[in-house]
Parts: structure tokens; sequence; C-alpha cells
């Protein structure tokens, strides 16, 4: 009995969690709005996570897989979040970039069908399960490593400027509560995804709290830089043009009296 109030507990927190990430991407489309432009924005993170939601969706039904409604309900509002991501971004991207993203978005249905039908007119009981599980499974784990590339940057320049601390924390908390929800309903094709998820959100954190105080090159330094590079090219002016050099000084001269 306490096992199976954990297991709903742990998977209402997975919806909640699950529902920050989902809505994330907000600030983005509200920058693409405003400048009505998709600019250097990707759309396929959104396309992707939109076939992870479906499948993960079609798991959760109870003729795939009992005692996994909880899933369902999250993935499929996300799906549906996802859907309003993709036509956005579709409205505002360039005639290039549309059809690129609506190539895919018609992709990712028809995966998503084909998965459908195959599981539900060809196959039966565990085997069903199983194929289900193990598609959503594959794109979960992808889903979950996108930011992989952002971590790498995060490393390299020691900023997490394009990182931000409360969605490495909702990563982490939506991961470790699937994660356990999985664990208590002994489904491996939910903990081992989400403890993927988990253990990404745990390292995310702990780059954050490492580079969080990092300030960027000392002022000075770039000063420094500064001058050198306008020292160079004053004297490439002298040496390929003196007249136009010696009208720049006097200008300059005259700037700093002034």
């Amino acid at each position: 009995m306490a096992t199976a109030t954990l297991h709903t507990v742990f998977g209402i927190f997975g919806n909640i969690t699950a529902l920050f990430l989902f809505l994330a991407p907000i600030i983005t489309f509200i920058r693409i709005y405003k400048s009505k432009s998709t600019e250097k924005f990707s759309g396929i993170p959104y396309v992707m996570t939109l076939l992870n939601c479906l499948l993960s969706a079609w798991y959760g039904l109870p003729f795939v897989s009992p005692n996994n409604m909880l899933v369902s309900t999250i993935n499929g509002t996300g799906a549906a979040i996802e859907v309003v991501y993709v036509v956005f971004f579709l409205f505002y991207a360039p005639r290039k970039e549309k059809a690129k993203i609506f190539g895919l978005f018609m992709l990712v249905l028809t995966v998503f069908a084909a998965i459908a039908l195959v599981s539900l007119f060809a196959l039966h009981g565990n085997k069903r399960k199983l194929f289900c599980g193990v598609a959503a499974t594959v794109f979960s784990i992808t889903m979950y490593a996108s930011p992989l590339s952002i971590m790498r940057l995060v490393i390299k320049t020691k900023s997490v400027e394009y990182m931000p601390f409360f969605l490495s924390l909702f990563v982490f908390l939506c991961g470790t509560s699937w994660f356990i929800f999985g664990l208590l309903g002994h489904d491996i094709f939910v903990f081992l995804p989400n403890g993927f998820g988990c253990g990404l959100g745990t390292a995310q954190l702990i780059l954050y709290f490492i580079y969080r105080n990092y300030k960027g090159e000392p002022k000075n330094k770039v000063h420094d830089v500064v001058c050198v590079e306008e020292k160079v090219e004053t004297e490439k002016n002298a040496e390929g043009d003196p007249a136009k050099h010696q009208l720049d000084l006097m200008n300059k001269k005259a700037d700093e009296q002034v």
C-alpha cells in the first residue's frame, strides 16, 4: 500500500516538473515573436521532443503498459505543447528552414503512426510493451542527451550563461522523480532513460556551481588587447596611406580637445 502511494506521489511530482521543462522554451518563442524571426534558433529539438512525447504517451496507455497512466497524461500534454512550438516556429522560419522542419515534422508523425499501428494490430501483451518501451526509451535518452553540447560549451568558456540554473534544476528533478517512479513500478522502460536524465541533471548542477561565479576575462586584460589592436591598425594605416594617417591623427586630436 505504501509503495503504491509513493508510486503515485512521484508520478504526480514528475508531471509537475516535466510541465516546467516543457514550458521553459516560452522565453525563446517570446523573443522569436518580438523579432518576427527564428534568428539562429533550431526547430529540430522541438520536433524530436514531440516524437519522444508521442511515444511515451502511447507507452503509458493501459493497453500497452499497466499502471503508467501518469506517464501518458504529462507526455500527452507535452506533445500538445510541442505541436504549438513547431507550428509557431514554422510560421516565422525562413523558407529553407521552414521546408526542413516541416519535412522532419511529417517524418516524426509518420514514424509515430507506424509504431502505433504495428504495436496495435501486430503485437500483443509483453511483445507490445517491449516494442513500444524500446522505442520510447531510445528517444527519451536522445532528448535528455541534447544538453550535452551546452555542457561542453560551459566547460570550454567557463561560463554558465547558456545553461540557466532553473532549467538544469528541473532536468534533475524531472529525471529523478520519474526514475524513482519507474523503480517503484518495476518498469525498466521508465527508470532506465530517466536514470540517465537524473545523472545528466546532476552533472549540469555540478557544472553550474563550479562556474557560477566566473566573471570572464579581467577588464584590464581586455582593455590592453584593444589598445594593442588599435596600435597595430594605426601603424598599418601609416604605412599604407601617410596622408590619410595624418588626417586621422588631426581628427583624433581635435576630438580629444573637445
